[in-house]
C-alpha cells in the first residue's frame, strides 16, 4: 500500500543556477543604472558573486548544520563574523587589483584602502545575501518536515485502521465457524447453506474491503448474507425486520462498519436470550447522510453472565475507534442507549 506521495520540496542544480542568474542579472541592472556604467557593474558583480555563493553555501551546508543545529550559537557567531571579514578583505583585494584602484564607487567616495565604513557596509551586504538564501533553505526544510510529519500521521492512521478492520473479520469468522461446527455435529441439513453463505461473506471481506470506502449497496448485501446465516441458525425463533428508505446508489461508507453493529446485536442480544427474539434494523438516506439504527433485546441475565473470552474487547469499542480515525467529527454521530428493555444503536454518518 502506498501511504505517501514522496513528493518533497527539492532544489536541484538547475534551481540553483536559475536563482543565481536571476539575482546576478538584477544586481547588474541595479548597479549599472546607479553608476550609469553597465560594463563596470557586470564586471563588479562577476567578481563579487562567487564570494556571495561561497558564503551562502558555507553557512547553509556547514555552519548551520554543525553549529546552529547543535546549539553552538557562540561558535556560530564567531565563525560567521570570521567568514564575513575574510571575504570582505578578499573582495576588496580582488576589486583593487582586477577592476581598478578606486574601490567602492557606490560609497560616499572611492577608496584605495579598507576603512571601517567600507568594512561594515560590505559585511552587511554579504549578510543580507546570506540571510536571503538561508531563509529559502529553512523555509523548504520546514515545508518538508511538515510534509513528513503529515505523511507519518497518515501512515499511522491507515495502519491503525487496517489493524482495527482486521480484528473484525477473524472475530466474525470465529463465531460463524462455531455455528457450522455445532450444526455439523447435529448432522443438520442447514450446514451446506451456511457454508455457502460464509463463502460469499469471506470473498467480500477478503477481496472487496481493501479500499477506505465501500459502496453502501455492497455493505447492505453483506449484512443480508449475514442475516441469512443467522436465520438459518436460529430458525423460527428469530424475527428480523430490515427497512431501507431513500436512494442508496452511489453512497460510500467504511467497509464492515455496520456489520459490526449487526454482529454485536446477535452476540449480546439474540444469542443470550431464550425464546423468540426480534431485531429491528433501519437504513434511511437523507441528503448526504445515512441514518442507521438497530434494536435488539437486552441479554438474559443468567446467560449474559457467561464470559466470551474469545471475543472480549472487540465490538462497539472497535467501531467507535474506527469512526474516530476514519471520519471527521462532524461527519458522524453515534448514540447507544438502553430503551424499554432494548439495546438501541443509532448512527448518523456521511455517505456522500
Amino acid at each position: 500500500m502506498n501511504f505517501t506521495s514522496n513528493k518533497l520540496y527539492k532544489i536541484s542544480v538547475t534551481h540553483h543556477v536559475i536563482f543565481w542568474l536571476i539575482y546576478f542579472s538584477f544586481n547588474t541592472f541595479r548597479w549599472g543604472s546607479y553608476f550609469n556604467d553597465f560594463s563596470y557593474s557586470f564586471k563588479s558583480n562577476l567578481l563579487g558573486f562567487p564570494i556571495h555563493m561561497i558564503l551562502c553555501y558555507l553557512n547553509i551546508f556547514l555552519l548551520m548544520p554543525y553549529l546552529v543545529y547543535k546549539k553552538k550559537y557562540f561558535s556560530y557567531i564567531l565563525a560567521i563574523l570570521s567568514a564575513l571579514i575574510i571575504m570582505m578583505v578578499v573582495k576588496f583585494e580582488l576589486t583593487y587589483y582586477l577592476l581598478g584602484h578606486k574601490v567602492w564607487p557606490e560609497g560616499p567616495q572611492s577608496i584605495d584602502r579598507i576603512n571601517l565604513t567600507y568594512a561594515i557596509d560590505t559585511m552587511i551586504g554579504e549578510l543580507y545575501v546570506i540571510t536571503f538564501a538561508t531563509a529559502i533553505k529553512i523555509t523548504l526544510d520546514f515545508l518538508n518536515e511538515n510534509k513528513r510529519a503529515a505523511d507519518l500521521a497518515k501512515i499511522q492512521l491507515e495502519t491503525e485502521l487496517l489493524f482495527l478492520k482486521a480484528q473484525v473479520s477473524p472475530h466474525f469468522f470465529f463465531n460463524t465457524l462455531n455455528n457450522i461446527y455445532s450444526l455439523s455435529v447435529d448432522k443438520s441439513d442447514k450446514t451446506p447453506k451456511i457454508i455457502l453463505k460464509l463463502s460469499e461473506l469471506m470473498r467480500y471481506m477478503i477481496y472487496d474491503t481493501k479500499n477506505g470506502r465501500q459502496s453502501l449497496e455492497n455493505e447492505i448485501l453483506c449484512i443480508q448474507n449475514y442475516l441469512d446465516l443467522e436465520r438459518i441458525r436460529h430458525d423460527n425463533r428469530l424475527e428480523v425486520n430490515m427497512a431501507i428508505s431513500g436512494d442508496i446508489e452511489d453512497k460510500k461508507i467504511a467497509p464492515i462498519l455496520l456489520l459490526s453493529f449487526i454482529e454485536n446485536a446477535f452476540k449480546h442480544g439474540v444469542n443470550k436470550n431464550i425464546g423468540n427474539v426480534k431485531v429491528d434494523i433501519k437504513f434511511k438516506i437523507k441528503e448526504d447522510f445515512l441514518y442507521f439504527s438497530i434494536s435488539n433485546p437486552m441479554p438474559n441475565t443468567s446467560i449474559s453472565e457467561e464470559k466470551d473470552t474469545a471475543t472480549n474487547g472487540i465490538g462497539l469499542a472497535n467501531v467507535t475507534k474506527r469512526l474516530e480515525l476514519g471520519y471527521k467529527k462532524n461527519d458522524y454521530k453515534l448514540t447507544i442507549k438502553n430503551k424499554n428493555n432494548s439495546f438501541v444503536v443509532k448512527l448518523k454518518i456521511r455517505v456522500s
